[in-house]
């Protein structure tokens, strides 16, 4: 079962949040998400993949709310969409200069 962790502290590494989960069972990942863009400082947020989904669900339980590095982490079943696959943000499309006119973008020629 996959696994999504929230509100993490900074200070947290991949290896802490595995070692936060072991020993509620055999933990197969555990991926703080970085920012590769900020010196792979950390989101603040992480995903950990357990085996066994009872062990998991135990997880869940266990440690949602529970204060880490003095911050409440948030822990739940990571969303797939409707399709089978993982949720995905969009931001809108297109981009560039519209002119006013319904010409699909560019500067506006009055001429």
């Amino acid at each position: 079962m996959n696994i999504y962790v929230g509100n993490l502290s900074w200070n947290l590494t991949s290896d802490d949040l595995q070692e936060l989960f072991t020993p509620y069972g055999e933990v197969i990942s555990a991926k703080v998400v970085t920012d590769r863009f900020n010196n792979n400082r950390s989101k603040g947020f992480g995903f950990v993949e357990m085996a066994d989904d009872s062990a998991a669900n135990a997880a869940i339980s266990g440690l949602h709310e529970t204060e880490v590095d003095g911050r409440k982490i948030v822990v739940n079943q990571k969303q797939e969409s409707a399709d089978g696959g993982y949720k995905k943000r969009s931001f809108g499309g297109g981009g560039g200069y519209r002119g006013g006119n319904n010409n699909g973008g560019g500067y506006r020629n009055n001429y």
